[in-house]
């Protein structure tokens, strides 16, 4: 009975897969025909999917190419491009054994790209490269086991495929480099052929082209990393000259690839289908090893997306329980179970709890897909806004940098055509050369042939001779005939000469010289014949003995003829040669200086070009100055009527300060604005001036306002009515320079009445002090001044002494920091009274010129407040270098602190630029002893600068601070410390609070116990300069000499700079 069970069981289970194996291949045919078909439109995602589950299920595409070598792909080149997109997808993400599979077809795949490539058609071509990505793709993966078709290989299965012999790392690299430069021809071309606008990318045709790409994305991400892997490798082991040609083609690929992934990145198509990685502005530095630490693996993220298309079938399920289900759902009873009842007691009982458990664990299953899902999805989102907000960063530095790269560009192409320029006049000059010496051959020609007229003269003289000689020798009629034949030979040889002189001019005169020797042995002999004829009559047998001699010296002239002969044709075919050469090198310039001349009109329409549009550029800039300086003055119109400024106040003279500095700017702007009329090319001193004012006449519009809260109501609401005349005016005068036709009429002069009149007023409410009798101050300024020198000079002294005594009491480190901080001191004292010499010397000067008929102490009393500001600014110059001393004599002594140094050095910048400011008040503009005083009060600058710097590196070099070693801690001990660590901040927080609030009621106090009484205000003296310093007078009344001196009062107001 069991056996009999078990066969019906067989029987059923072989019915079962039967039917579920039907299925799975309808489900596979149906996928498979609505992926690839003809319509120009992309493959639908789930119809892939579903083919790639397939794959899986079967292991193996034995399903997939069963059915795809029945389509007519050589009759629809859209069939094709489909059939190699779906073909892309499974050997990516289908089974293992996929490519297995797709390599016994590898011979159809190589044919329907060569039948496409010899076919003109734009899909054709595209199946033609796709075909060929396939089989490199396929090719590589079987020769690199280790490495999925997906790329997704960790470094570890890269490193242990490339492996140790370096030999077989080249080789590798370059089947990467093979592989990327197939991926990226597929991506140019299709980019080519469609436009990157948003009418195409949405568009189904365009999308049938485009959906592809995100599988070559994903490949290139990948080789990309591998690519910069290999190559940091070869160049740790081999010469970077034997790797130039690598770098070279990786470096056109990292553009090319650079450049698809931008103009991918801008279709709207990529957006919601890929988030596209992006590369560095650079590709990496292979010589510098270092550089692989800043490399960074392109992570390429697909949104998971879920199809909304009901037109199509449910998803196919990795398993089929349907015919189990409907199976068990209604059991029919087998006739040996209603015979002898069921076998084992209830077998299927338990089959039925099986299957059921299956399809509750296949639910489950599913659930928990569909959960992760979900979670990857809030994941996806989050990456994409990161990636949104990085663009956007990206794209606004991209928008910095493209100006000055343009300007580049254009200098760079301005510098090309000088340079081509300058070969044409090369060209030229060496044409005037050879035009040179083809006249110097001609000149050369020339003579030689008034040579050869000269010995043709010779030689009729001589024939005539021989003509003489003939009729006296009437017996030897036959030996007067060689005579004449030798002439003629003599002439002929004569003439090949001259036309070979052309070339060989020295080797022609030497041979004239030698046919003149021959010419005169001839005549000689000739002689000789003579008188042998006439002795012939006696003896006949010596005249036969002169003919034979004859004979064999014209046999000697006849071969000599004949080598001269072949001479010539030699040189004048060298003569044709060479002509002909100098006629294709004259055709040759003639082309390329027409060339030349060409290029050259071109650049000179570019440059016009440029010309307009950087007066253009200049204009906009213009306008956008005065646009920005308009803002700023409006900004400050609207602080007038700001409740919350009513509470901002200034005094007279700070007020009085930004109102002269007001007036200088409007004059720098008057000569910026004449200078831009006669050159608008250049609006560099405009822009300054037009930036300066505006800054200028908001402080004093501002400042206005603020003194107006402390002034009497009469002058208040005269002083407020001037600030907004002063702003109305300023923005009509803006509003004229924005258009350039009313640029040219543009006056300013208005603002400067307006100014003038804020400066008054600002005079009339400025404070009158009684300090000190007026009859001492011009001795109390000199003792000052004295005073202050002889604080310089000994702390200059103490100095030394710190440094000697250093040098005694400390080595290494200590004593190299000791003797940075106190050499920088050092200089600064020098500074500084370089500083106060320079302020003596004008302040000389400011009373020569100053007092007239009146004495030097009379001046003094009658410019009271100034010289209260010396002495102020005097006195506050020896209390800094006083406690300069003091601070680094105890940080040499490590009794002080290294930020009392720090403050002292600060405190002594602001005093020094206080008593500039005084001296600054009376003295010329154009004065070079004030030009002295200011290159010295930055040179104190500089010197307290470099004290504070050295200050805080000796800090850093003396500091040592211990490692943090917390490996020995458990979890709670760190929560704990953790906890501690954080009160300490609270705590230290908040002491820095406290210490901020109590600075804040000492400088407070400080300026109440240094201001002016109202009391003394009102006995103030009247005659005092309207010149007279600003703000900086609850300085002067300071009691004692060595006291810390106040700062100036300023409203508390912020600045708006000129470009946000």
């Amino acid at each position: 009975m069991n056996s009999i069970s078990t066969k019906v069981k067989t029987r059923r289970t072989e019915a079962s897969l039967g039917a579920e194996r039907e299925q799975f291949d309808k489900r596979q045919l149906s996928s498979i025909s609505k992926a690839i078909n003809t319509t120009e439109t992309p493959v639908k995602e789930k119809h892939a999917r579903r083919i790639i589950l397939g794959t899986h299920r079967e292991k193996g595409a034995f399903t997939f190419w069963s059915y795809a070598l029945g389509f007519p792909l050589a009759s629809n080149s859209i069939l094709s491009w489909k059939f190699c997109h779906v073909l892309h997808k499974v050997l990516r993400d289908g089974h293992r054994n996929v490519l297995q599979d797709c390599l016994r077809h590898f011979s159809s795949i190589v044919e329907l790209g060569q039948l496409w490539g010899n076919i003109h058609d734009r899909y054709g071509q595209l199946v033609a490269l796709y075909s060929k990505l396939l089989c490199i793709k396929m090719k590589f993966h079987n020769k690199h086991t280790e490495i999925p078709t997906n790329l997704e290989a960790t470094d570890e299965v890269l490193e242990r495929t490339a492996g140790t012999d370096i030999n077989n790392v080249f080789q590798l690299t370059v089947e990467l480099f093979d592989y990327m430069d197939a991926e990226l021809k597929l991506a140019e071309t299709v980019l080519r052929q469609l436009n990157s606008s948003i009418a195409i990318s949405t568009l189904t045709s365009g999308q049938c082209r485009l959906s592809p790409l995100i599988q070559v994305i994903q490949d290139c991400s990948q080789l990309y990393h591998f690519m910069v892997k290999l190559l940091f490798k070869l160049h740790a082991c081999l010469p970077a000259d034997t790797l130039q040609g690598h770098r070279d083609r990786f470096r056109d690929q990292f553009q090319s690839l650079k450049t698809f992934f931008n103009r991918a990145r801008e279709m709207l198509y990529f957006k919601r289908l890929i988030q596209i990685p992006r590369l560095p502005d650079s590709p990496p530095n292979f010589l510098h090893a270092a550089s692989l630490a800043k490399h960074v693996k392109l992570v390429v993220v697909i949104p998971d997306e879920d199809d909304g298309d009901d037109d199509d079938d449910d998803p196919e399920p990795l398993i089929d329980v349907s015919d189990a289900a409907s199976t068990q759902s209604g059991p029919q009873p087998d006739i040996f179970d209603q015979a002898f009842g069921p076998p084992n007691g209830g077998f299927d009982d338990r089959d039925l709890q099986i299957e059921s458990l299956k399809r509750d664990l296949e639910l489950l299953r599913a659930e928990l897909e569909k959960v992760k899902g979900e979670a990857q999805r809030y994941i996806t989102q989050l990456k994409s806004q990161i990636n949104s907000l990085e663009a956007e960063l990206e794209e606004q530095r991209s928008q910095k940098q493209r100006a000055l790269v343009e300007n580049e560009q254009l200098r760079m192409a301005l510098e090309a055509a000088r340079r081509r320029i300058g070969e044409h006049e090369s060209l030229q000059s060496t044409f005037i050369e050879a035009d040179q010496r083809a006249q110097a051959t001609e000149q050369r020609y020339t003579k030689l042939k008034e040579k050869h007229t000269e010995l043709v003269a010779s030689h009729a003289e001589l024939l005539r001779r021989s003509a003489d000689t003939v009729k006296m020798l009437s017996a030897t009629q036959q030996t007067q005939e060689e005579v004449v034949r030798t002439k003629q030979q003599l002439a002929f040889e004569v003439d090949r000469i001259r036309q070979e002189a052309d070339m060989k001019m020295e080797e022609q005169k030497f041979e004239m010289e030698k046919l003149r020797r021959e010419l005169s042995e001839k005549m000689a002999e000739i002689t000789r014949i003579k008188a042998t004829l006439q002795s012939s009559e006696m003896s006949s047998a010596q005249v036969s003995g002169t003919m034979v001699a004859l004979q064999a010296e014209k046999e000697r002239l006849m071969r000599s003829v004949s080598e001269k002969e072949a001479e010539l044709s030699s040189v004048r075919q060298s003569a044709q040669l060479q002509q002909s050469t100098v006629q294709q090198e004259k055709d040759k310039s003639s082309k390329e200086l027409a060339e030349l001349q060409a290029r050259l009109q071109e650049k000179a329409r570019q440059e016009e070009l440029l010309k307009q549009k950087l007066l253009d550029e200049q204009f906009a800039l213009l306008q956008g100055t005065v646009t920005e300086a308009e803002n700023i003055i409006q900004d400050a119109v609207a602080k007038l009527d700001d409740p919350l400024h009513i509470r901002c106040t200034s005094s007279p003279d700070y007020l009085i300060s930004r109102a002269e500095v007001a007036l200088s700017s409007i004059d720098k702007m008057k000569k910026g604005q004449a200078d831009y009329v006669k050159d608008m090319k250049d609006a560099g001193a405009l822009l300054k001036s037009l930036t300066h004012f505006s800054h200028a006449a908001a402080d004093t519009i501002v400042n206005g306002s603020a003194t107006a809260h402390m002034a009497p109501t009469d002058h208040a609401d005269r002083l407020t009515e001037n600030c907004r005349s002063c702003a109305t005016q300023s923005l009509l005068y803006l509003k004229e320079l924005k258009s350039k036709g009313t640029l040219l009429r543009a006056d300013p002069a208005s603002i400067q009445v307006i100014i003038h009149k804020i400066l008054g007023l600002g005079q009339e409410l400025r404070p009158k002090g009684m300090d000190v009798r007026q009859d001492e101050l011009g001795d109390l300024v000199d003792k000052e001044m004295a005073a202050t020198s002889a604080a310089i000079e000994e702390a200059v002294r103490r100095i030394d002494e710190v440094m000697n005594q250093a040098r005694k009491d400390t080595s290494g480190i200590k004593l190299e920091v000791n003797e940075r901080i106190l050499n920088s001191c050092t200089d600064l004292m020098k500074a500084i009274r370089m500083l106060v010499l320079a302020s003596t010397e004008l302040q000389k000067e400011i009373v020569d010129g100053g007092r007239g008929a009146a004495s030097v102490k009379e001046f003094y009393a009658r410019n009271s407040r100034w010289t209260e500001g010396l002495i102020s600014a005097a006195k506050a110059v020896g209390w800094g270098a006083t406690e300069m001393v003091e601070s680094a004599d105890k940080v040499v002594l490590h009794t002080g602190k290294y930020e009392e140094l720090i403050v002292c050095s600060h405190e002594i910048a602001a005093s020094t630029a206080q008593l500039v400011a005084a001296s600054k008040v009376k003295a010329d503009r154009h004065s070079k002893r004030l030009t002295v005083l200011q290159q010295a009060s930055r040179l104190v600058n500089e010197m307290a600068a470099k004290v504070v710097g050295s200050t805080r590196t000796g800090q850093e070099d003396l500091d040592d601070k211990d490692p943090m070693d917390f490996s020995g801690m458990s979890l709670i001990k760190l929560k704990k410390e953790e906890m501690e660590s954080q009160v300490k901040v609270l705590e230290l927080e908040s002491q820095l609070e406290n210490e901020r609030l109590r600075l804040g009621e000492l400088r407070k106090k400080h300026y109440n116990l240094a201001g002016v009484p109202l009391d003394q205000l009102q006995m103030a003296d009247g005659d005092s300069d309207p010149n007279s310093l600003g703000s900086m007078s609850p300085k002067f009344n300071k009691p004692a000499l060595m006291k810390k001196p106040a700062l100036a009062q300023k409203p508390n107001v912020l600045h708006k700079s000129l470009f946000k």
